[in-house]
């Protein structure tokens, strides 16, 4: 082993990929069984509550996913996670804005004929009914401006 530093060709740098919307997206690739294995520890932390949990096992295997479609359903898992984070602290601003992003998403991968053995069309129909539920909640309280 020598102490020479890594030569150009030595050193990887993330690939891009750029998402539907036209951004560019960090793409590390991950073997297709790896990625599965992922998504397996991310479904089981939604199904224990562990929303946190869900997304940070979820995220590796979005950004090792080639696939415009698997990128999107996966995408669409994590914002859903994130909605149930923000639910947690008692944020519906930070709930509804993730929750549309999931739908979105979701949608995307569903209208891609990507659906990861999920119900997409049932997890679209519950992100609705919670959107709905959020739209007939009374506005927060608005702190008075001005000084005491």
């Amino acid at each position: 082993m020598t102490d020479r530093p890594p030569a150009e060709a030595d050193v990887v740098a993330p690939a891009r990929i750029v998402d539907a919307r036209g951004r560019a997206k960090a793409f590390r690739p991950l073997p297709s069984d790896e990625r599965a294995a992922a998504v397996a520890r991310g479904i089981a932390a939604y199904e224990r509550g562990a929303f946190y949990l869900a997304h940070e096992e979820l995220e590796p295997a979005w950004m090792g996913a080639e696939d415009a479609g698997e990128r999107e359903l996966l995408a669409g898992l994590i914002k859903l996670a994130a909605a149930f984070v923000h639910a947690g602290r008692g944020n519906p601003a930070g709930v509804a804005t993730n929750l549309r992003g999931a739908r979105a998403r979701l949608a995307e991968a569903e209208a891609r004929g990507v659906d990861g053995g999920l119900d997409v069309p049932a997890i679209l129909a519950t992100i609705d009914a919670l959107l709905a539920e959020l739209a007939v909640l009374p506005a927060a309280p608005v702190a008075p401006s001005g000084t005491l």
